[in-house]
């Protein structure tokens, strides 16, 4: 007879999956919000509404780290790829005014490296508690042959909720409003693949000092900032009419996904410094500036748009909330087609 054959022998460990399962149990219980009803590990996760809503309205978003990825495999650093993931997604829903609620996480691999997936997925519950959003669940998924080894692949789903009357929706931004920008920590989760291609080119130092104690290797893996819980203080006492999460097209593409047709984002480059890994990769790649501005963040995570009369409170506001904040330009009637970002 042949030999008995085994899910291990197939490549797949569920004893490595149940202790995944509990090293982060202490970590997830930490993300807990009181509407969440039961614990980890059930087949689907509860969470009820809570009351202080009149008429609320769910917020959904999904996204990865993108081939930031890449860079924690050839460096083995995977302990703040999580706040990448969790970023991603709760500041999108943040910018419809939505508080997240809870998230949810896919962790796919070749073979389980309990080790390593902890480090990641304690990432995820470190952003999760800093945007105060429950981490509910996920999943695991070990599978032989889909990926190399030692990668794997992360993907995120957040829920939040906000009132039906308080959806920002960009639709009473007008021109004469004003732009802020809220500072990034350095290129979050996007661009990576030239990124990944400047240092393929450059072959430059990564550990030697760069800026302000950081490596250049630090700069470029510094995870992305989380707004949620400063612009939620915010929002609570100030008329945010527009924000724009600054992602994957950069600031050029991202502001105009918020901004009425017949408006246009006037910036004025000359508001804030363009920070110095974003020097260095336009230095090192030759990277034209507009292309720059459509790729990167270039130091802006995310704008917001307000009405003239309360921009200098709103400033004020955040800066006390440990932001740094500029006030980067306005809204101005649009000519014909042009685009509707304009950086000068």
């Amino acid at each position: 007879m042949s030999q008995s054959l085994s899910y291990r022998d197939a490549g797949v460990d569920i004893d490595a999956g149940d202790a995944l399962v509990e090293n982060i149990k202490p970590f997830a219980k930490r993300t807990m919000r009181p509407e969440v009803l039961g614990d980890l590990g059930g087949f689907g996760a509860l969470v009820e509404i809570s009351k202080k809503y009149q008429n609320p309205v769910l917020v959904s978003g999904t996204d990865g780290v993108g081939t930031k990825l890449k860079l924690a495999f050839d460096w083995d650093k995977h302990d703040t790829v999580g706040i990448d993931l969790v970023a991603m997604s709760v500041n999108d829903i943040l910018v419809q005014g939505a508080e997240p609620l809870f998230f949810l996480d896919y962790f796919a691999c070749g073979k389980l490296d309990v080790g390593r997936a902890t480090d990641v997925i304690k990432g995820i519950a470190a952003g999760c508690e800093e945007s105060g959003c429950a981490l509910i669940g996920g999943e695991t998924a070990e599978m032989p042959g889909m990926y190399p080894e030692g990668e794997y692949d992360l993907a995120g789903f957040a829920v939040g909720v906000v009132e039906k009357d308080r959806v920002i929706n960009g639709r009473s931004i007008t021109p004469g409003d004003v732009l802020l920008g809220l500072a990034s920590n350095g290129a979050h989760s996007n661009g990576y693949s030239l990124v990944r291609k400047i240092i393929e080119r450059d072959q430059p130092e990564l550990d030697a000092p760069f800026d302000q104690g950081k490596t250049l290797r630090d700069a470029i893996m510094a995870p992305t900032r989380l707004y949620v819980k400063p612009i939620l203080a915010a929002l609570k006492q100030f008329t945010i009419k527009g924000m724009a999460h600054i992602t994957g097209g950069g600031i050029t593409e991202n502001v105009p996904r918020v901004l009425p047709e017949n408006t246009v984002a006037q910036i004025d480059a000359q508001t804030w410094t363009l920070p110095k890994l974003f020097q260095w990769l336009q230095q090192a790649g030759n990277v034209n500036t507009q292309e720059m501005y459509r790729t990167f963040n270039c130091g802006i995570g995310m704008v917001l748009i307000v009405a003239q009369e309360d921009a200098a409170a709103i400033h004020d506001f955040l800066a006390n909330e440990g932001e740094t904040v500029y006030r980067l330009g306005t809204i101005r009637e649009r000519q014909g087609t042009e685009h509707q970002t304009q950086v000068a």
